[in-house]
């Protein structure tokens, strides 16, 4: 069974959504939970993925916000839209790992792409993938993104990112035209 927007609501998070929010990222890229679904970073990053201050962070940064998805009211999801001149920063993507492959990734990235055209008339959404994610890198691909081999180092040292398992993880930057 498909997923469809209506049985979705989407809004900012607020302080209230923090403590769910971080346990919703830590469960679809941290540890035994996020194998369940097809996002995990179990096996190239151990530690933590993100904190609350992380989280609080993009709350309150300007010209950010914390794109909340629920269903029933129960948060599946989230994604950070972050206004950046004429283009959109899109990160702190998570989907629930038991809400993973039915589509519901497909609806939020394309509400998360609406929304930053409508809202800030953004022409581009930026994003960075760590680069040996291909199964990842090829779904944005589907989706429009584009590699563009431009890279950045990943944070080796600061646990706030994670306890890397391997030495050679950086960041590629995908870019999609919002047309």
């Amino acid at each position: 069974m498909g997923t469809t927007a209506t049985s979705l609501t989407f809004r900012d998070a607020t302080h209230a959504d923090v403590d769910a929010l971080v346990a919703l990222i830590e469960s679809a890229y941290r540890g035994d939970a996020s194998r369940g679904g097809w996002t995990t970073e179990a096996d190239i990053l151990e530690g933590q993925r993100t904190d609350p201050e992380g989280v609080r962070e993009v709350i309150e940064a300007p010209d950010s916000r914390l794109l909340t998805v629920e269903r029933d009211g129960q948060v599946i999801a989230c994604c950070q839209l972050e206004h950046r001149g004429d283009h959109a920063y899109f990160g702190m993507f998570a989907v629930s790992p038991a809400q993973q492959g039915g589509g519901l990734g497909k609806l939020i990235i394309a509400e998360a792409e609406r929304q930053a055209r409508e809202i800030w008339g953004a022409t581009q959404m930026h994003m960075t993938v760590i680069s040996v994610r291909e199964d990842l890198i090829a779904w944005y691909e589907r989706r429009g993104y584009r590699r563009t081999g431009k890279m950045t180092p990943f944070p080796y040292g600061d646990e706030r990112f994670g306890i890397p398992q391997r030495d050679d993880l950086q960041f590629e930057l995908l870019v999609k035209e919002l047309a």
